[in-house]
This record gives C-alpha cells, sequence and structure tokens, in this order.
C-alpha cells in the first residue's frame, strides 16, 4: 500500500462486509427475538397473587352434585321472600359462590385444553373469574374480569372488561374469538333453549349484548332491579315483575 492514498476494496472484499453485516444484524434480531419470547412467555406464566382458588375436602361431595349453600341458603331465600312480593335484597358471599363453583366437579376438558381450579372474586364493581388452564402440560392462569351494568333500559348487561393470560392482556383478541365462538355455537340453537338464563348469561358475556333480567320463582316472575358489588359480597336487589 503505497503511503496517503486509500485502499480500494475490490468486489471480493466488498461482498465480505455486505456479508459479516447481514450476519450481525441476523445474530442481532435473533437476540432480540429470543429476549421478546422469553418476555411474553414469562408474562403468560405470572401467577396473580389474588388466584387463592378454595381447595374443598373432595370426599365431602360427589362429582357434578349441588352445593348446601345453593339448595339450603340461596334457593329457600328467594323462594321465603318473593312469596311476600315485596323487593328483597340477596345477599351472595364469596365463599359461598366458590362453594358453589367447586361442587359443578373440576377438571372440565375443551379442545384439548382442561379447566381446573377455579375462583371467583368479588371486588368493588367487578365479578374476577380466574381459573387454571393446562395445555400440554403448561399451566396458564385466565383471569376475565366482568363488569355487570343494569341499563337505563332495566336491561342486564355482562360487559366483559378485561381478559388476561398470566399477565399479558388479551381482551381484545379474546372477544374476536368469543363472538366467533357464540356465531358457530349459539347462534343456531332454539328459541326456547335461548330464552334459559344460562344462555342469555352466555350470549351476554360473549356479545355485550343486554338482557332482560326476569325469572321465575315458581309462579312468581321476578326482576332484578340492581347489582352492587362489595368486598367479597354480590348484593342483588329483586322486585316482583309486573
Amino acid at each position: 500500500m503505497v503511503p496517503g492514498k486509500k485502499e480500494i476494496p475490490n468486489a471480493k472484499t466488498d461482498l465480505q462486509l455486505r456479508k459479516k453485516k447481514r450476519l450481525k444484524r441476523l445474530v442481532c434480531w435473533l437476540v432480540i427475538d429470543l429476549i421478546v419470547a422469553a418476555v411474553i412467555f414469562a408474562l403468560l406464566l405470572y401467577r396473580p397473587r389474588l388466584y387463592q382458588p378454595v381447595v374443598f375436602n373432595e370426599g365431602s361431595y360427589e362429582r357434578g352434585e349441588v352445593s348446601p349453600y345453593l339448595t339450603h341458603e340461596l334457593l329457600p331465600k328467594i323462594h321465603r321472600d318473593a312469596q311476600l312480593g315485596k323487593p328483597f335484597d340477596l345477599v351472595i358471599t364469596q365463599e359461598g359462590v366458590n362453594e358453589i363453583v367447586a361442587w359443578s366437579g373440576w377438571p372440565k376438558e375443551s379442545e384439548g385444553v382442561i379447566f381446573t381450579s377455579p375462583e371467583v372474586l368479588f371486588i368493588p364493581e367487578n365479578i374476577v373469574l380466574m381459573g387454571t388452564a393446562v395445555l400440554k402440560g403448561v399451566d396458564f392462569i385466565v383471569t376475565i374480569v366482568v363488569e355487570p351494568k343494569i341499563t337505563e333500559q332495566k336491561l342486564l348487561s355482562l360487559n366483559v372488561v378485561k381478559v388476561k393470560i398470566g399477565a399479558m392482556n388479551i381482551t381484545p383478541l379474546a372477544m374476536i374469538l368469543a363472538r366467533r365462538s357464540y356465531e358457530q355455537r349459539f347462534a343456531n340453537i332454539p328459541e326456547d333453549i335461548k330464552n334459559e338464563w344460562e344462555a342469555k348469561i352466555v350470549a351476554s358475556l360473549l356479545t355485550k349484548e343486554p338482557f332482560e333480567p326476569v325469572f321465575k320463582v315458581e309462579d312468581i316472575k321476578m326482576h332484578v332491579e340492581s347489582i352492587t358489588i362489595k368486598d367479597k359480597q354480590l348484593i342483588v336487589r329483586l322486585i316482583p315483575a309486573s
């Protein structure tokens, strides 16, 4: 090399330099992708502190039986107070509703995903549903936050405000999939089944459609006038329906 003159790279050297640059960019993006994947995986596997499912003694009930809280406390109160023909408050405790859920029998499986260890939390203004989804041997904690509201038209709306897997918020995607599921599985069911309370609740959760909260206690129709959610308590105001 002559002093004072710059070396002019030949075509072979230039090609090698470009290859090295591409390799460095590839390695850089690969490291970034691995970091992002690790963060996402950590978020998905996150276990919320609120999730403390109640473990009931399996020997105390048979799978699929109805809980004593429902048969000995809630239903008798609804029946007794409805006979008076006056408005009354139905107080549902968090502990009691978790007993009802537990007695319905778990785990449950759907399309290769096993759902187990459910828990219901009552926090001011919201109902929080939590549970474990097992997929390919990996546990994910699913959280669904529901905000019940009585509209100006006296309809009940069950608005899903948040869906999370671990610490990752997947609400928009979850609601799109939920609506598709409703259209595929529930849209064509007979009208008499659609009018059942369970079907109305599912439709409201999946499509945000409000419904008339009226149900029968024997021959007496009751209307849900208001819903108040406090810490560990759900208070439903029931009035005779006209």
